[in-house]
Formats: C-alpha cells, sequence, structure tokens
C-alpha cells in the first residue's frame, strides 16, 4: 500500500474546480443534509467550503452546534499532553524539534521524572493525559515509551491518578503497535502534517517522518495491531486548507473502507510560532480565523460522530469560540516542553508557541460558566467501547446515555478534590442546570452517580 491507494490528489483536484459555479442555496441545501447527521460525501465539503455570506456562515455554525449537542450533548472533554522527550531525528521544517536546532535545550525524562509530571497533572485535577514524544527516543528506543506509559499508570497520587494514556508518537512497526496496544493505551494520535506530496517533502527534508508512504500508512497497522482507537489530523498552514480536508476525508473513507471505523478523534492544530523555524513565523498558506470556523464546523457535519480536539496552540477568544463549532475536546493547561508541569522552564525546550497560557481551574471555570461541562471520563475506553463498539452507540443517539451522566460525574469529582472556591461555585450551578434538562431516568441516574461521589467513591462511570 502507497500514498496513491489512500490519496488522489487529482481527484481533489478536480472537485475543486467543480465549485467554482456553487450558489449560497446549493450550500444551504448541503447545510440542511448535514443536520441529519449521517455524514456527508466529498463533493458536499467541497460545497460548505464556498460559504462566505454572514447569512450562509451562521447556518452552517449553527447545524454544527445543533449536531455536536445532539450527538453529545454540551459536555466537553479535557486533557492536558505531556512531553516526554523532544529528541528527535527528524528535519521538519516547521517545529522547533527538528535534529538541526540548536536553539533548543534537549531533554528525556527520566522515569522518575515522567512520575514527578504526572503528579504534578494529578494535583492539577487531570484523568486523561495525551504522552507525546519527539521522534527519537534515549538508547533504549521504543521500550522506552512502553515504560512510560507504565509508570503514567502506575503513579498513584492524593486524590487522583491518569486513568487513562493516550500516544502520540513516530510511526510504528506492526510488531510495535501489537506492543502498544497490550500496554492499555486508549488512542494512538498521528498527523500526517499535510497531505500534499510536494508540500510533505518541501517542509520534511531529512529523517524517516520524510517517507510520505511510511507516514500515512501508520495508521494501517496501528488497526491491524488491534488498535481501533485513532486519531488524526492536518497542521493547518503548510498548503492550502481546502486540498487539505478534501485529502483528510480521503484518508476517513480508506480507513472506513478497509476496517469499518474511522478515526475517533481529528485535531485541528494550526501553524504556529516555533524557536528556530523561519517557516512557523511566516505561514506558508495562512488560515483566517474564518476559515478556521469553517473547518471546524464542516468537520462536525461531514463526519458527526467523530470527537473534535482543540489544543491551546489557539487562544482563550478563539477556544471559546469554538465550542459552538462541534468542538468535543480541549486540552487545558498544558505545557509543550519535557518536565513542563513540575519545574520552571529556564531554557527553551517547547515545541511551538502556545496561545492560551490559562491554568486548568481558570479554563475549567471559563466554560461551565459558558454553560458545557467539563468531563474527566475514561469510562468508554475501560469498558470496550471503542471502535466499532463506539460507533453502534453513536450513531444511533446512545452514546450520550453515557456522556452526560459519566460527565457531571467526573466534573463533580473535580469539584470536589481540586477546584477554586470560585470554580466551585460556577461549577455547582452547571450540573444543576444540566441535571434540569435532562431525560428523567438519564436525570435519575446521573444524580445517583454524583451522590456516590460526593459521599466519597472516585471513579464512578457507566
Amino acid at each position: 500500500m502507497n500514498q496513491q491507494a489512500i490519496i488522489d490528489e487529482a481527484q481533489i483536484l478536480r472537485t475543486l474546480q467543480n465549485m467554482e459555479s456553487v450558489t449560497d442555496q446549493d450550500i444551504l441545501d448541503v447545510i440542511q443534509a448535514g443536520r441529519d447527521m449521517k455524514g456527508l460525501n466529498a463533493d458536499q465539503v467541497a460545497i460548505l467550503m464556498q460559504a462566505h455570506s454572514p447569512e450562509v456562515l451562521s447556518a452552517l455554525f449553527d447545524a454544527a452546534k445543533f449536531v455536536k449537542e445532539t450527538i453529545y450533548g454540551r459536555r466537553l472533554v479535557i486533557f492536558a499532553p505531556m512531553y516526554v522527550s523532544n529528541l528527535c531525528a527528524n528535519e521538519c521544517l516547521y517545529c522547533a524539534f527538528r535534529a538541526r536546532n540548536e536553539a533548543i535545550c534537549r531533554r528525556s525524562l527520566t522515569q522518575e521524572e515522567v512520575a514527578e509530571e504526572t503528579r504534578a497533572l494529578i494535583d492539577q485535577g487531570h484523568k486523561r493525559m495525551l504522552l507525546v514524544s519527539g521522534e527519537a527516543y534515549p538508547r533504549e528506543g521504543f521500550p522506552y515509551i512502553l515504560k512510560c506509559v507504565d509508570t503514567v499508570y502506575n503513579t498513584k497520587h492524593k486524590h487522583g491518578e491518569i486513568r487513562r494514556v493516550n500516544v502520540n508518537v513516530a510511526p510504528l512497526s506492526l510488531e510495535e503497535f501489537r506492543d502498544l496496544k497490550a500496554a492499555s493505551i486508549g488512542t494512538y494520535q498521528l498527523f500526517q502534517e499535510t497531505y500534499h506530496w510536494e508540500s510533505y517533502h518541501r517542509v520534511h527534508v531529512a529523517g524517516k517522518k520524510r517517507d510520505y508512504n511510511w507516514r500515512i500508512t501508520a495508521l494501517d497497522r496501528a488497526m491491524q495491531a488491534g488498535i481501533d482507537d485513532l486519531g488524526i489530523g492536518v497542521l493547518f498552514g503548510l498548503y492550502d486548507w481546502k486540498f487539505e480536508m478534501l485529502a483528510l476525508f480521503q484518508h476517513i473513507h480508506h480507513l472506513e473502507h478497509r476496517y469499518g471505523i474511522g478515526p475517533h478523534t481529528i485535531s485541528v492544530p494550526r501553524l504556529e510560532p516555533a524557536t528556530g523555524s523561519d517557516i512557523a513565523e511566516h505561514t506558508p498558506y495562512a488560515v483566517t480565523d474564518e476559515d478556521f470556523s469553517k473547518i471546524m464546523a464542516i468537520l462536525r457535519l461531514a463526519v458527526p460522530y467523530t470527537g473534535i480536539i482543540l489544543s491551546t496552540r489557539e487562544t482563550a477568544e478563539t477556544r471559546r469560540a469554538s465550542l459552538d463549532l462541534g468542538v468535543s475536546q480541549i486540552s487545558a493547561g498544558s505545557r509543550t516542553n519535557p518536565g513542563g508541569y513540575g519545574e520552571e522552564e529556564s531554557v527553551d525546550s517547547s515545541q511551538f508557541s502556545l496561545g492560551d497560557h490559562r491554568e486548568l481551574d481558570e479554563v475549567i471555570r471559563d466554560v461551565a460558566s459558558m454553560g458545557y461541562t467539563p468531563s474527566f471520563c475514561t469510562g468508554c475506553y475501560r469498558l470496550g467501547r471503542t471502535g466499532a463498539d463506539f460507533m453502534d452507540l453513536a450513531k444511533p443517539g446512545e452514546i450520550k446515555c453515557h456522556c452526560d451522566p459519566n460527565a457531571l460525574s467526573t466534573f463533580q469529582e473535580y469539584l470536589i478534590d481540586y477546584a477554586s472556591e470560585e470554580t466551585k461555585t460556577v461549577g455547582e450551578r452547571t450540573i444543576a442546570a444540566a441535571l434540569a434538562e435532562m431525560d428523567p431516568a438519564i436525570r435519575v441516574r446521573s444524580e445517583k452517580m454524583i451522590a456516590q461521589v460526593k459521599s466519597g467513591r472516585r471513579d464512578v462511570f457507566c
């Protein structure tokens, strides 16, 4: 299998060329189809990209909010990345971790330092972690990542622990993916960065990452190894966003056609400044805020049951606006350098610049005040609701019966164990409002779970 078997660039260009005569009514018709929550095809996605008038954009954004809240309710999953190493053998011109960049301090955490970082995240209140590493490891090689995952799971501290570790590391062999599966990870996340063949090789000039085919087929190997919970994404800004969107959908279609399920999450990072990177300072194909909003809304209509992740690359203002556009997961209180949670950074070792520097408690208070329920739930992973089993619940709308109660119980746990007094006040109001709007049967279940948390139980989920 190779790139041509997954991404058809000529087809993408033909689709884009056929959009020159699209009318506002054409766009509105597709928006209406998207509200049916059955997904969209490539032509429909391309039509939505042509939305420009205020009236049509308003209809698009309203539909995205409707679909997200119909499927998942107003819960918002919270997580944090933990960078265990910034060693890298690749030369990716947009990334501070690139091998020949001497402007940052290189470091890999020891297992005790991994435990210290884990305790720092637990003290914030986190339950979900995305473990991230540069694409090179210390002398022991890939087993280092497995040891890090094991260390995180075995670190218990005061009130809590990290209950689910998702992983973003370099593409692996089939056997290595099997080992990663055996480590009980949650999601394996990997971004193609750009699907455009020429642009990919223009920005990846050395190292194994230059091999486009090895990277784009990594999710196939993960699926074949039994990892059915996958996260994909594009680094928007390396090439035209319209091309990237259609290529992304070709990749999704490939996974659905070959394995019966698509990705569990899609991330939408935009290129941000990075130490030692001229490209990151001067984005080749900058994505405007309006187009970025369209990207998120179109994704929600096109793949309605897939989680959409927005990171702290974006500003607090952009992140607030995104919550009404279909985003269902956000990172909070993030650091992008090894040791960033437990130590003060004296020398720059971060991967990129952050747009949202707020600590977790402030983010939680902010989203709760907007009527969203912060969720630290990890129940689906531990009950086996991943891959096809998750979709069997999501497509008929039944996953919300689990998401809403689990969000409230984990939020209640956060409020008791970690929240500031101001956040507790806001959070209790949010929980009360969410309960008042629930279906009576689901409300009874939620109230019982919340009562268990208040009585001292932890990790209550259904």
